[in-house]
């Protein structure tokens, strides 16, 4: 079977790797990113109605502050970040499927002051006009050089699957840089968007049906079998 390589970054690279073999897909880790904490100052919790939630990160970085806003209403992205969030005590309101901006149509009528916490490179959101948010940046994702390992592995034909907009002009720069020729590689994302960023140039390129690990790798199982690069991998971002 094609095998899969992981380049998102630590803890969600072997998260997903996990969740691939589980699938019963082989997978290898690459990450090309690292995330870094970031300093930042938690407002007062009594100016907070709720909390706007995009990753687990952002939870997971916001660290002993999150104990302020225990019991506070949340809207999370994604299963896996309303699941971190109800771990760090808060109450889940609503959960998403396709970015936060969708879900801002969501928000209680009485969560009229919302707390984002987020990392450095986030999606700028746009509320309705009786909302305000407040963004509280917890960290950044520091982009990696692509591991010698890796590309050399880039040197056949290979499907990246791409998390992010960050994530895949990272990787397409990357390619660009060590020359590794784009039109050996099927690309897969989470969405338009993402592949847009992505740019061209590609041997094919297509997204989920959902913006989810979930759908992802199912599309990545469906691509192992039908490929036709003899030994090949599947790249994640």
């Amino acid at each position: 079977m094609t095998p899969f390589i992981l380049i998102r970054p630590e803890p969600a690279c072997t998260a997903t790797q996990q969740a691939a073999y589980d699938m019963g897909l082989a997978a290898h880790a690459f990450p090309m990113f690292q995330i870094i904490p970031q300093s930042y100052a938690a407002p007062d919790p009594g100016t907070i109605d709720a909390l706007v939630l995009g990753s687990a990160n952002a939870l997971r970085h916001f660290g002993p502050a999150i104990d302020q806003y225990r019991n506070k209403p949340a809207y999370a992205v994604g299963e896996t970040t309303a699941n971190a969030a109800r771990a760090s005590g808060l109450n889940i309101i609503a959960t998403g499927n396709g970015g936060l901006q969708n879900l801002l149509p969501l928000i209680h009528p009485d969560h009229r002051r919302l707390l984002r916490v987020t990392g450095a490179n986030h999606v700028p959101l746009t509320p309705p006009p009786h909302i305000s948010i407040t963004t509280v940046i917890a960290y950044a994702s520091q982009p990696l050089a692509m591991p010698p390992a890796l590309a050399q592995l880039l040197q056949s034909g290979a499907v990246i699957a791409l998390h992010s907009a960050e994530a895949a002009r990272h990787f397409a720069a990357e390619c660009t840089r060590l020359h590794i020729p784009r039109n050996l590689h099927s690309l897969i994302t989470l969405g338009p968007r993402i592949s847009a960023a992505a740019a061209t140039g590609w041997a094919a390129l297509h997204h989920s049906e959902t913006p989810t690990d979930k759908a992802l790798l199912a599309l990545a199982g469906q691509l192992c079998q039908t490929l036709p690069f003899p030994d090949q991998g599947i790249v994640f971002l």
